[in-house]
Parts: structure tokens; C-alpha cells; sequence
């Protein structure tokens, strides 16, 4: 089964590239143009069994500095085309790449810090079992709106719950949620809090 999901895994990925190539070139020249240079936001995140990778995104934010060389607050540096690639979920299109690399599954669970890793329980570690993905269980069920614990559970459900038609069902609520542009951040907050830790062994 495993082997289907990742054969799927290339042939979206690829067809998605070549139809939204014109997209990857318009967003990539507004960068440039609203903000300069670099078109790609690039970190290290955790993949599959905690396996850093480099994960690529348009960059929505300014590399603004206070006067302390320190970067200012999230908030303060999305940019108005940052906050519609946000929106639109457009930025997360160079994660099409990640796919095409191995590195990452249309659909799973979010790949998030690695300063997180050290964080988890050890029944939330278990969402590195599979590879992060695009979109995910928990993006269709409340994305940056719910807790931390509750987007944990849903990562877990779906590792312990998948199936190929569960990845399509997940494919086809995202692209509504995308449309509605439900989830995209906290009330109040231009991003999600960072993940601090709990008390779960």
C-alpha cells in the first residue's frame, strides 16, 4: 500500500508542476518585485522518523530587522502578497518539490521545527512514523485554529487510520478549505504559537 501512496505521490506531484508552472513563475516574480531576493523561504525541518530535510516555500515575510539585528515579530513582516499566498495556500507549492525529492507525501502530517522533536510525547513522536506531508488530517480539521494536543491526535489518527481513499478524501477538503480560506491562522495572531512542550510521557 505503501508503495501505491508513493507512486500517486509522484504522478500528482509532477502533473501539478508542469499545470501550475505558470503560477510558480508569476508568484516568483512578485517576490522579486515586492520584496527582492530570495523567491524561497528554506529550513530544516524533521521528515520521516525525525530525518532532517530541507523544506521549500515561497517567502512570505520581510527580512525586516529592528535596530538590535534581531528579526521583528511574524506579524509585522508578512507581507500583503505573503498574506495571500497564505491564504491561498500558495506558498506551500515548492513543497512539490520535497515530493518529487522523497522527502515528503502529498498528504501526512505537517512537518514542523526541530526544536520540537525533543518536545514530544512519545505517543506525539509517533506522527514521524510516516512522511510529513503538504496537507493533512489535521489541516482539514481546524489547521492553526485548534490546540496543539488536538492537532497532535488528529496525526496520529492518521497514521494509524490510512488509506489511499482516505488521501483522496483529505486532497478534495483541502482544496475546499483553501477556496473558504478556513484555518489559516489563530484569532488574533499572524501565525501559530510555538509548540512549548506538555507534561504527556
Amino acid at each position: 500500500m505503501h508503495l501505491i501512496k508513493r507512486i500517486f505521490d509522484v504522478f500528482f506531484a509532477l502533473i501539478a508542476v508542469v499545470l501550475l508552472s505558470p503560477v510558480f513563475i508569476v508568484v516568483s516574480m512578485l517576490i522579486v518585485f515586492s520584496d527582492g531576493f530570495p523567491v524561497l523561504f528554506t529550513q530544516i525541518r524533521p521528515g520521516k522518523n525525525g530525518t532532517p530535510f530541507k523544506l521549500h516555500k515561497f517567502r512570505s515575510m520581510k527580512k525586516a530587522r529592528n535596530q538590535e539585528i534581531e528579526l521583528i515579530a511574524d506579524g509585522d513582516r508578512i507581507t500583503k502578497l505573503g498574506n495571500f499566498l497564505r491564504r491561498t495556500s500558495l506558498d506551500e507549492l515548492p513543497e512539490l518539490f520535497n515530493v518529487l525529492e522523497g522527502r515528503m507525501s502529498i498528504v501526512g502530517p505537517r512537518p514542523l521545527l526541530m526544536q520540537y522533536l525533543k518536545r514530544y510525547s512519545s505517543e506525539q513522536a509517533r506522527r514521524h512514523e510516516v512522511l510529513p506531508g503538504i496537507t493533512g488530517w489535521a489541516q482539514i480539521n481546524g489547521r492553526n485554529t485548534i490546540s496543539w494536543e488536538e492537532k497532535f491526535r488528529l496525526d496520529i489518527w492518521y497514521v494509524d487510520h490510512w488509506t489511499f481513499c482516505l488521501d483522496i478524501k483529505i486532497i478534495f477538503q483541502t482544496v475546499w478549505k483553501v477556496i473558504k480560506g478556513e484555518g489559516i491562522s489563530q484569532p488574533g495572531r499572524a501565525t501559530m504559537d510555538e509548540f512549548m512542550g506538555n507534561t504527556e510521557k
